[in-house]
């Protein structure tokens, strides 16, 4: 086992997003995942049906104290459900894992269109979380939000290439599965250039945890020294075979097959 990545997201029962799918998709990588729980849900495959944040201290505790004995290669970041728990967890890593790279996945909304982010939060998540951030992996939906310009075509996301930029973090991976059509377009957004990555798209309604999973097995392989672009690349196949092999559970949008990597002996 290779590399230490410190989750910081919120729990989904159902098990297959969030902090759960966070700790399957590192580990089946062999990397180490230590987490600190941001707010617990009640969620299946049909939806979110109630949520309860963690009080702040409590989750920068939660950091601290995983930082000071096991510390972390890499953080990541998902659901960050409020102004005040997104400073809380920005003073704690600004505090104490300044140096720590971070890949931000910037949590809006759950799979059935909960939302996870409160509505006055979008320019604090920027400021404090996105601004920095090794990687920053938006979906369509929330690129808009975080640019303020609707993103619905392969040339909108051309042109939302120097507002994304603009953002200031290092790099920003643009994930087109919300694209009309078999065409998927992923673009990872880099300081001098952009690297394009097209795929058909994989007809099935076990897609519950795509955002974390990806966004999870990034930080793997950069707690692992992998580059960037080959983080991105070894996490896009390990993805795409989560969802071709994904065990169909739920009667809603169903959890992915995390464990494709693990060889039975």
């Amino acid at each position: 086992m290779q590399g230490r990545v410190l989750v910081i997201a919120g729990s989904d029962s159902g098990g297959g997003a969030g902090i759960q799918a966070d700790i399957k998709a590192v580990t089946c990588l062999n990397a180490f995942a230590a987490t600190a729980v941001t707010a617990i849900t009640a969620q299946n495959t049909l939806g979110v049906f109630n949520i309860h944040e963690i009080p702040t201290s409590m989750v920068a505790q939660q950091i601290e104290v995983v930082l000071a004995d096991i510390g972390a290669d890499v953080i990541k970041t998902g659901m960050l459900a409020t102004v005040p728990m997104i400073n809380a967890v920005a003073d704690c890593l600004d505090r104490i894992a300044e140096r720590i790279p971070r890949v931000v996945d910037p949590v809006m909304r759950a799979k059935g269109g909960h939302p996870l982010l409160a509505d006055d939060a979008a320019q604090t998540l920027i400021s404090r979380m996105v601004r920095g951030a090794a990687v920053v992996t938006p979906n369509l939906p929330e690129a808009e939000v975080l640019i303020g310009r609707s993103i619905k075509t392969i040339a909108d996301m051309h042109a939302a290439v120097e507002p994304l930029r603009a953002l200031g973090a290092n790099a920003i991976l643009l994930k087109g599965g919300h694209l009309e059509g078999l065409q998927l377009v992923d673009m990872l957004i880099m300081r001098e250039r952009v690297q394009t990555y097209e795929d058909t798209r994989i007809d099935s309604r076990s897609t519950h945890g795509t955002g974390c999973t990806l966004a999870s097995a990034i930080a793997a392989g950069l707690a692992q020294k992998l580059s960037l672009e080959d983080a991105v690349i070894r996490a896009r196949a390990y993805v795409r075979k989560a969802l071709l092999t994904a065990p169909g559970l739920g009667q809603g949008h169903g959890p992915l097959n995390h464990a494709h990597t693990v060889v039975n002996t």
